[in-house]
């Protein structure tokens, strides 16, 4: 079923606002108090809502794509961040001022472990091939 023009425009201001009164009343409608609760409870209006807002949130939302390579950037150091830095400029007095720097060892090497999860890469190795180490910490006793 089609919505008339006023049901669409009732439809944008419900997802805008979230408000079935506030919708009707700048959709356009006489009586915004019972007629906002009853355009929702049409299923075409019902539907025309559901459909916005999954439409919105797919937009909203990362792909696995786009997760996938911003990690791979971030490993890479291909990404760059503003950073604010406070310079004395004598006097007593300082400046700030904002300036690009790469992301740090540690950031990367987090985005390189996620990736790796990602991939099945941070699983153990077989027990065959891996080896372990021990190490024992002994403290000397405080004698005078």
């Amino acid at each position: 079923m089609k919505l008339t023009e006023k049901q669409k425009r009732f439809v944008d201001f419900y997802v805008e606002t979230g408000n079935a009164t506030e919708a009707a009343r700048r959709a356009g409608y006489k009586k915004p108090n019972p007629q906002g609760s009853e355009n929702l409870a049409k299923p075409s209006v019902k539907a025309a809502v559901s459909a916005r807002l999954a439409e919105l949130e797919s937009k909203r939302i990362a792909t696995a794509s786009e997760v996938l390579q911003f990690l791979t950037s971030s490993m890479r150091g291909e990404i760059a961040e503003d950073a604010i830095v406070v310079e004395g400029i004598g006097d007593g007095q300082s400046q700030a001022r904002i300036i690009r720097k790469q992301l740090s060892a540690h950031e990367r090497l987090d985005a390189a472990k996620q990736l790796a999860k990602r991939f099945g890469l941070d699983e153990a190795v077989s027990s065959e091939t891996a080896s372990s180490v021990e190490f024992t910490f002994k403290r000397d006793s405080d004698e005078g």
